[in-house]
């Protein structure tokens, strides 16, 4: 199968990255040339325009940092659309509004093309090694048919069920991770100020029953004192604005999320839009004269797993 791949930021590069290592038929695109620069000389292929690359490849991966960028990917003159033709596979990796995918999806049909939403779960270190979870919602023929390049992308691959409901499930996990990673700040907070040893905090929240994901990675860099989780203040941002918008598209009024949102605004404001998004726990760093520094932690997360190729869940 021959795979196109736009957008080779922190997340589409590793993707986009597993499936050159794995030796499939790959052509990219991206605005910096240092990127797409990087792929040739690793054997891939490059377009000049997206509809250049839609037109030379079967299955179309676009994994962009915000809604309207892919809007403009998709729908400019030289973007996807025009370069789709019949059975060509469009798979949408940002995230994203589940109205938007659902939008750009009736154009890609249109085109007798076919949709389908892709979003990944799990931290840029998976994405580099090929152990992500990604969710897919769409037909499920067509989920089936692209089945061994997400298993190489991916460990862990859920078929959410129609299109639209897979950038849904995204939003609601990045939700959750953006309340785990502010509650982190407090708890950290309180550890330091109760001068415990943060070495052994840090173990004992991971057998615990306050233990998360985000504490069992993003954690390690905030006591490294790097805050390098490789997702920036914006990136939060955007995906808490969709995960609000969604719950007043469901007249569902909310009280922690609009919370959280403000607390992500307040840290953007103080340390900017580019700063990793671990920093919100600087806030209180800050605010009490406190560091939580501990030794024997990276400076950068690594996935050390082994790489495995991926199944269905």
């Amino acid at each position: 199968m021959k795979i196109g791949f736009i957008g080779l930021g922190n997340v589409g590069g590793k993707l986009a990255s597993s499936l050159l290592r794995n030796k499939f038929d790959l052509t990219v695109r991206d605005l910096e040339k240092s990127l797409t620069n990087d792929f040739k000389n690793k054997g891939a292929k490059i377009a000049n325009t997206a509809k250049e690359l839609t037109e030379q490849t079967e299955l179309i991966i676009t994994c962009l940092p915000s809604p309207e960028i892919c809007a403009e990917v998709m729908e400019s003159k030289e973007g996807v659309i025009n370069g789709l033709s019949k059975n060509k596979i469009w798979l949408e990796m940002s995230t994203t509004d589940e109205s938007e995918v659902k939008r750009l999806g009736k154009l890609v049909s249109n085109k007798e093309a076919i949709p389908l939403d892709g979003p990944v779960s799990g931290g840029c270190h998976r994405a580099a090694t090929g152990n992500i979870a990604i969710f897919v919602g769409g037909e499920r023929a067509s989920f089936e048919k692209i089945l061994p390049v997400l298993t190489t992308m991916g460990r862990k691959i859920l078929h959410t069920g129609e299109l639209g409901t897979a950038s849904i499930l995204k939003v609601i996990t990045n939700y959750l991770a953006s309340v785990h990673l502010a509650a982190l700040g407090e708890a950290w907070t309180i550890a330091k100020k109760s001068k415990l040893n943060l070495n052994k905090t840090f173990k004992g929240i991971a057998v615990s029953s306050g233990n998360s994901f985000v504490h069992e990675t993003e954690s390690q860099v905030i006591l490294n004192g790097s805050y390098n989780i490789n997702f920036t203040m914006d990136l939060v941002q955007k995906d808490m604005n969709l995960f609000n918008q969604l719950s007043k598209k469901l007249n569902t009024p909310l009280e922690i999320s609009p919370f959280v949102l403000d607390i992500f605004k307040d840290a953007k404001k103080k340390y900017g839009s580019r700063a990793w998004s671990s920093m919100v726990v600087k806030r209180l760093e800050d605010k009490f004269g406190l560091d939580f520094r501990a030794s024997g932690f990276p400076d950068e997360l690594i996935d050390n797993e082994k790489e495995e190729k991926g199944y269905e869940i």
